[in-house]
């Protein structure tokens, strides 16, 4: 009896080429791989083999050519452990974007680096007090710090703004009402919309005024039996300008002490005190906001201040006390790590010329124009050398970002390429991905059909790797262009 399956043609060549697979043993024991070990692990390289095993598998089932010399797969088992790269990779920042959000905000003090390595490699008194010896609270030393920089009666951290936000309306507001005017009903980006916040809360939100003007007026008419608290809401990354009007935060403060009832400051960048960080003009102050008369003020952390991402929350005991025994705030609290890096950076802002030269983003903020032109010109004579680019220095504007100073463009220097574009690419969004799929990864701006690598966020101990990273970019064959390929954009 003849089976269908019998009548088919077989594969000979596939089936021989299958035997002649080396075992998984026999590609482990190449030279190459030996030294793979001790970096990766030996599962990971054995899986790594086995997958270059299964691809050499798959080309001689399709009936193409396939090299299964052990030393050709180890080859190539090399290779994909070093294409196995961790989600999250360090990128240069030449998008002119300084607090760019899809880039991790603000980068670290090297000092705030070191401080995260020491608290994290071991144990650490989170929350003992070594003196004592009983259990102490965790926030101690960030809290020690605000207050000398701010004048805070207290402080505390939370994960974030977002969180701070929540947590103060709750702890200040639940089930109550929290006049706040229709100019500042914000939506910043990923999905913050403030009206829901107030849902997440437990407060009720009491609209004012108009989306142009609110006066004090406005605020007293709406004061009720069940009102809590007046808020103000810094716009962050918008502005309404021409016919407008708005409450300062110590008409607010007056008027929410006069009625027994809470002034909560929600200014949103950070920044705690004028010259903090130097050459920002224009941002609301946690320092000034407490000076005239806030109960509680809001801020980020990875924003202005240039720490770790956090929420900070400031003002009087009273309130701060309120807000550490709300329940919610074990659901929002900051790790060790966090801790750390907030009190290395409050550290440097002590002394705000030290932090100038320390704190990454202040550095970008401070340094000269000059110095970024020259830095443009050498990057410049470097990619028309050595890469034979079209690659000019020219004067651009570079944005603060992080929904701070939205319209206030900040002078910079850029090196500016221009077609024609490096083969096989023929456009400059196609080159701009190909240099974010790099190592390291590069972030540029395409602007007017050139490719700019704007230098104000670019460390001046990072314009070799820029280079080189621009170069390498080069000799890439990245597969699956697009012709609408473009780079990373936004606040």
């Amino acid at each position: 009896m003849t089976r269908d399956h019998d009548l088919e043609p077989r594969n000979t060549a596939g089936s021989q080429g299958l035997r002649q697979l080396p075992a998984v043993n026999d590609v482990l024991a190449q030279a190459e791989l030996a030294e793979q070990v001790e970096p990766w692990g030996r599962e990971a390289v054995v899986n790594a083999v086995r997958a270059a095993i299964d691809e050499a598998r798959e080309q001689i089932v399709r009936g193409e050519p396939a090299d299964v010399d052990p030393a050709a797969l180890a080859h190539r088992a090399a290779a994909i452990l070093r294409d196995d790269r961790p989600h999250l990779r360090p990128v240069l920042n030449a998008s002119g974007i300084l607090l760019h959000t899809g880039l991790g905000r603000a980068p670290l003090a090297a000092e705030a680096v070191a401080a995260v390595a020491a608290v994290s490699q071991g144990y650490c008194n989170l929350e003992i007090d070594l003196e004592s010896g009983e259990r102490g609270r965790r926030t101690t030393g960030v809290d020690e710090l605000l207050r000398r920089l701010t004048g805070a009666q207290a402080a505390t951290v939370v994960n974030n703004n977002a969180g701070a936000t929540v947590l103060a309306l709750r702890a200040l507001a639940s089930g109550r009402e929290v006049v706040v005017s229709r100019g500042q009903l914000i939506e910043i980006g990923g999905s913050f919309r403030l009206p829901e916040i107030f849902e997440v809360s437990g407060a009720r939100l009491r609209e004012v005024g108009t989306t142009n003007r609110t006066r004090l007026s406005d605020y007293e008419r709406a004061i009720g039996a069940d009102t809590a608290a007046l808020l103000r809401v810094h716009p962050s990354n918008y502005r309404v300008v021409g016919f407008t009007e708005s409450v300062a935060i110590a008409d607010l403060a007056a008027l929410a002490r006069a009625r027994g009832l809470a002034a909560i400051d929600d200014i949103g960048s950070g920044a705690l005190g004028l010259g903090l960080p130097p050459g920002v003009a224009g941002e609301p102050t946690a320092a000034e906001s407490l000076a005239a008369g806030a109960d509680l003020v809001l801020g980020s952390g990875d924003k202005l201040l240039g720490g770790p991402q956090c929420g900070l929350m400031l003002g009087t005991r009273a309130a701060v006390q309120r807000v550490e025994s709300d329940p919610l705030m074990r659901a929002l609290r900051v790790d060790k790590m966090t801790l750390a890096a907030l009190e290395a950076t409050l550290r440097l802002a002590l002394d705000p010329a030290l932090a100038a030269r320390r704190v990454p983003l202040w550095a970008f903020l401070s340094a000269p124009v000059a110095a970024l032109d020259d830095r443009a010109e050498r990057l410049a004579a470097a990619l028309r050398t050595t890469a034979a680019l079209s690659a000019t220095a020219v004067r651009t504007t570079a944005y603060l970002g992080g929904g701070s100073l939205p319209t206030e463009p900040i002078l910079s220097a850029a090196v500016q390429i221009l077609p024609p574009w490096p083969p096989p690419w023929t456009g400059e969004g196609q080159w701009a991905r190909a240099l974010r799929l790099g190592n390291p990864a590069v972030v540029a701006r395409v602007q007017g059909g050139a490719l700019l690598l704007d230098l104000r966020a670019i460390d001046p101990g990072n314009d070799d790797r820029l280079r080189d990273a621009v170069v390498a970019g080069l000799s890439s064959r990245e597969s699956g262009f697009r012709s609408d390929c473009a780079p990373v954009s936004g606040f």
